[in-house]
């Protein structure tokens, strides 16, 4: 219910700024954020003490929690539906358009009657939407390629989105009497940035009655198989889902077999048939004798391979160095002692920065680094010079309040188009760890990009680069850029490259975090939270990391405070 209400109330805020009311699309934007950030569900909350309970909410009003009340008990909100009625448009499929903004979409309504993207790209390609005033050849060309890119990733959803959903129905299972074990395989083990199905696996000695559960749960839109040993649905979350039962002689065989992607799987099948063997989800067979099955540890054992970490599965050279029994030590779960991009109400940030620090504090982490937007990223109400001086002095004052984590002063600076920032380096200098990223001019030649952020790394006040392909998954694809050479040029700086957490950026992807990693650059991961409940992604950017062969010596943040900005220049 919480992805419902949340983005219900962010499309109120895009409805409410298209008919051009002030100040309250904000508020609505805000409380969208805090709903999506809630650790546990938004029913059980107003369970507890009612609306005064929704009202506790960071970000939550009175007006507010009483549409959300009016959701829980009916499943619809009277304003939005009145709302939607009069702009009849599909905002969550127009949104996900780059460039397309609440404006725009109405401007295309009224003048073309434009409700979906296919209608957009319909009336693209007749070419009437380039001469109308604020669009062009250059937009019509990037809203084109922006529609052919979300082509490509349909019937997916971002893991970081979808984890809460997935784990709650993974709980549910686990209730389930006679079940004595659940487990995910799948791209959702392996901690791939997008996943289309879910895999899961159970042990169980009533293999009916977890059936029966699993195929009418609330949530299933559709029945597509349903069996002894594995039944199949459609969730609403928009995943299909596999529910198998498996006997604990092959669970291991199993959850082996369903993990790694075709091409691991094909790989480790082969080496499997050199040994005389034959490898499948039931087990590992000698003739018609079950040799291992019960673990995978054991199944990797017979073949001679060292046990590698679910997320490096998939061939990409993890067969070579198990069998080498080389694995690497990957960075775990639990190693990252600080946050090195947050932003707060400063500029875009949902919560103050005591609120964040002290959010941060409960999740367990040492120290964050206030990153507050700079003055020329506009919509933010970025910082100038005067006003981080002033930020500054505001976290010595918080410092005192919450002893017990340490605040580092940040900012995250607006590269301009030239490569140069917008704050000078006086004010830099300042602070204790500089973060510099791209935010417009994304469709540059490669050429010019890499000079662009080249010259940004060579400021000896830049210490990371954040989210430095600009990507935004299911929306934006990453702006072209030469990898290698900025990676060259963070060597030569040291300069450290980021891996965005937040679920749709995780930027650098894995194939980038390799070579970052082979060249002896340093790495940071970092939430970019906005919201107190945003340092839980951080999880994902760590899985991320993991994926691109990461250690713990490769992550900065995994250092005290003290040790961290030794690394840095």
């Amino acid at each position: 219910m919480n992805e419902e209400i949340s983005k219900i109330l962010y499309e109120i805020a895009i409805l409410l700024e298209m008919k051009g009311i002030e100040f309250k699309p904000r508020a609505y934007e805000k409380a969208s954020q805090a709903i999506a950030s809630l650790s546990e569900p938004v029913e059980s909350i107003y369970k507890k003490d009612g609306l005064k309970a929704l009202m506790e909410i960071p970000g939550i009003g009175e007006r507010i929690a009483q549409k959300i009340e009016q959701y829980i008990k009916t499943g619809h909100i009277k304003e939005y539906e009145s709302l939607k009625k009069k702009i009849p448009v599909d905002l969550e499929d127009l949104s996900s358009i780059e460039g397309l903004g609440p404006k725009k979409i109405l401007k295309l309504y009224k003048l073309f009657n434009i409700k979906h993207r296919k209608d957009l790209e319909r009336v693209l390609k007749s070419g009437k939407l380039r001469n109308q005033p604020g669009f062009g050849l250059k937009t019509e060309e990037n809203m084109l390629q922006a529609i052919k890119f979300l082509k490509s990733d349909q019937g997916r959803a971002v893991l970081g989105f979808a984890m809460p959903s997935i784990r709650s129905l993974l709980d549910k299972l686990r209730s389930v009497d006679g079940v004595e074990r659940v487990e995910i395989a799948g791209s959702v083990r392996r901690m791939q940035e997008t996943v289309g199905d879910l895999d899961i696996l159970v042990i169980s000695k009533k293999p009916e009655a977890i059936m029966d559960f699993f195929t009418s749960m609330p949530g299933i839109i559709k029945v597509d198989a349903k069996g002894l040993t594995r039944s199949a649905v459609h969730l609403g979350i928009g995943l299909n889902a596999d529910l198998r039962v498996v006997p604990p002689e092959s669970f291991g065989a199993a959850l082996q077999y369903f993990t790694g992607d075709k091409y691991h799987n094909v790989a480790v099948r082969q080496i499997a048939i050199k040994k005389g063997y034959k490898l499948n989800e039931y087990g590992l067979y000698k003739g018609k004798r079950l040799i291992a099955g019960g673990t995978e540890e054991e199944i990797y054992q017979k073949l001679g391979m060292q046990w590698m970490p679910p997320e490096m599965r998939t061939n990409t050279g993890e067969i070579e160095i198990a069998l080498n029994e080389k694995v690497p030590q990957l960075i775990d779960y639990d190693e990252l002692k600080g946050d090195l991009q947050v932003q707060t109400d400063w500029t875009d940030g949902q919560d103050s920065i005591k609120e964040m620090a002290e959010a941060a504090e409960k999740t367990g982490l040492k120290y964050i680094l206030i990153t507050d937007h700079t003055k020329s990223l506009a919509m933010t109400g970025g910082s100038d010079e005067k006003r981080l001086l002033k930020q500054m002095a505001e976290i010595d004052k918080i410092q005192k309040q919450v002893p017990g984590i340490k605040i580092l002063k940040g900012a995250e600076v607006n590269i301009m188009k030239d490569g140069s920032l917008d704050i000078n380096d006086e004010t830099l200098a300042k602070l204790d760890v500089v973060g510099a990223a791209v935010h417009s001019f994304f469709h540059m030649t490669e050429k010019e990009m890499t000079k662009r952020i080249s010259r940004a790394i060579e400021n000896p006040n830049v210490d990371i680069i954040f989210h430095p392909t600009g990507r935004v998954l299911q929306r934006r694809d990453a702006y072209k850029i030469d990898i290698d050479a900025v990676i060259k040029a963070a060597k030569k700086t040291k300069t450290v490259l980021e891996i965005d957490a937040y679920p749709d950026r995780l930027d650098l992807k894995d194939e980038y975090i390799r070579k970052v990693v082979n060249a002896g650059v340093k790495l940071s991961i970092d939430s970019d939270a906005h919201a107190a409940g945003h340092f839980k992604y951080l999880e994902f950017g760590i899985g991320q990391a993991r994926r691109g062969w990461a250690t713990a010596r490769d992550i900065i943040n995994t250092r005290s405070w003290q040790d961290m900005l030794k690394c840095l220049k």
